[in-house]
């Protein structure tokens, strides 16, 4: 059995939406299935942006985001749930990431090479992103650039991968039955715990 850590990286922490009943849907899944489960949800965390290099670099992780280093570190897979913002993830949850992915804890401060600097390797993750289009637009016309960002320039960066994708489109407008389906397939990630 393996240590979860999933993100809800939905903005309102009132719940409701898609991005909450499938990430229930997982954890359920996963806990069923025997896997060790922890819930983050920045949205509900008091923490300041970082507004500058220096800040990331060398200043102190707030009070509320050290217990979440810690629960990344003791973390085999990570599973990040948010909704597509204005073609990317919400600012509340890209602040989260700025602030725990620092120098001397996902990044080696001395790396001869800054592509290998990565300190969080032996992970692997998985990004559940909701959108109102279809999931086939954002991936085909778009090129899904955000989310390849964020498998690039952060998980892949940080030594995390492998790192799948699931796309969920029409989250506005989804009927009941398909809701439903969405729920029982994260349930079955959740269980393999993949």
């Amino acid at each position: 059995m393996s240590k979860i850590l999933v993100i809800q990286g939905h903005p309102d922490p009132a719940g409701g939406h898609l991005c909450h009943a499938l990430a229930e849907a997982y954890v359920d899944g996963a806990r069923t299935a025997g896997h060790e489960v922890q819930v983050v949800t920045p949205a509900t965390l008091a923490f300041p942006m970082l507004a500058n290099a220096h800040e990331w670099e060398e200043g102190e992780v707030p009070p509320a985001l050290a217990p979440m280093q810690r629960a990344i570190e003791d973390a085999l897979h990570i599973v990040i749930f948010y909704p597509l913002w204005l073609g990317d993830m919400p600012a509340s949850l890209k602040a989260f990431l700025e602030q725990v992915a620092r120098p001397g804890f996902a990044l080696a401060r001395e790396a001869k090479n800054p592509l290998q600097a990565g300190l969080l390797a032996g992970r692997s993750a998985r990004v559940v992103v909701t959108m109102g289009m279809p999931a086939l637009i954002y991936r085909w016309y778009f090129g899904a650039h955000s989310l390849k960002s964020l498998e690039r320039n952060i998980l892949n960066f940080v030594g995390i991968k492998p790192v799948r994708k699931t796309l969920v489109g029409g989250a506005g407008k989804m009927a009941a039955g398909a809701v439903a389906a969405w729920r029982q397939r994260m349930q079955v990630l959740g269980a393999k715990g993949i």
